[in-house]
C-alpha cells in the first residue's frame, strides 16, 4: 500500500473555496481528489481552475471530445493513471464512443481517426516525452488541418496535462470511485490499474 504524501483535505477546509468545488460537482458529479489536495494553497487552486475553465469552455473550436483524447494520451505518455482514468471518464462525458477510447492505443492505423485528429493525438504524444519529441514536421502536419488558435487550444491541453500529471503521479493521489470504474471498465483491457492510487 502507498503511503499517504499529502492528504486529500474535506471541501469544508477551505470556505471561500466552496464555488469552486461546486461547480466540479456540477461538472463531474464529484470534486477530485486532486484539487482537494490542491487547497492547500487556495491561490493555486484558483489559479488551476482557470486555466481548466478556458481550456474546456463550451464554445471551444477544438471537439471537446478530441481535446480530452488528447489530454488522455498526454496522462499515458506520461504514465499517470490517476489522469488516465480521469481523461478516459472526460472523453465518454464529452460524447467519444466506447470504441474509439477503447481504440486510442492504436490511433494512427485505427480508421476511426481521422487524419486531423491522428496529427493532434501525433504531437500530444511526441511532445509529453522526456526528452520532448515535437518536431517542425508535427506542426507542418497540424497546420494542414488547424488554424493557430486551435493549434494553440491543442497545446494548452498537452501543456496543463504536463502539470496534472507531475501533480498527482508524484502525489499518488487517491482515486475516486467514479475515476476507477471508468479505468476498470473501460481501460484495464489495454493494461490499466489503479496501483499507487487505489487505498
Amino acid at each position: 500500500m502507498t503511503a499517504v504524501r499529502l492528504e486529500p483535505l474535506p471541501p469544508e477546509h477551505t470556505p471561500e473555496l466552496k464555488p469552486l468545488f461546486d461547480s466540479f460537482r456540477r461538472t463531474l458529479g464529484f470534486v477530485p481528489n486532486s484539487a482537494l489536495t490542491m487547497q492547500r494553497k487556495p491561490k493555486l487552486l484558483q489559479a488551476f481552475v482557470a486555466l481548466q475553465a478556458a481550456l474546456w469552455e463550451p464554445d471551444s473550436k477544438v471537439d471537446r471530445g478530441l481535446k480530452r483524447l488528447i489530454a488522455h494520451v498526454a496522462a499515458r505518455v506520461a504514465g499517470c493513471r490517476y489522469c488516465q482514468a480521469h481523461t478516459a471518464s472526460g472523453a465518454l462525458h464529452f460524447g467519444v464512443d466506447d470504441a474509439k477510447l477503447a481504440a486510442i492505443g492504436n490511433f494512427r492505423t485505427s480508421p476511426l481517426f481521422t487524419p486531423a485528429e491522428r496529427a493532434a493525438l501525433e504531437l500530444a504524444f511526441a511532445a509529453s516525452a522526456i526528452p520532448n519529441g515535437a518536431t517542425d514536421a508535427m506542426f507542418g502536419d497540424l497546420r494542414r488541418y488547424w488554424d493557430e488558435e486551435q493549434i494553440t487550444e491543442i497545446m494548452g491541453v498537452i501543456a496543463a496535462m504536463g502539470f496534472v500529471t507531475r501533480w498527482n503521479d508524484s502525489l499518488a493521489t487517491p482515486i475516486e470511485d467514479e475515476a476507477l470504474m471508468v479505468g476498470e471498465t473501460h481501460l484495464a483491457a489495454a493494461g490499466w490499474q489503479a496501483g499507487k492510487h487505489r487505498r
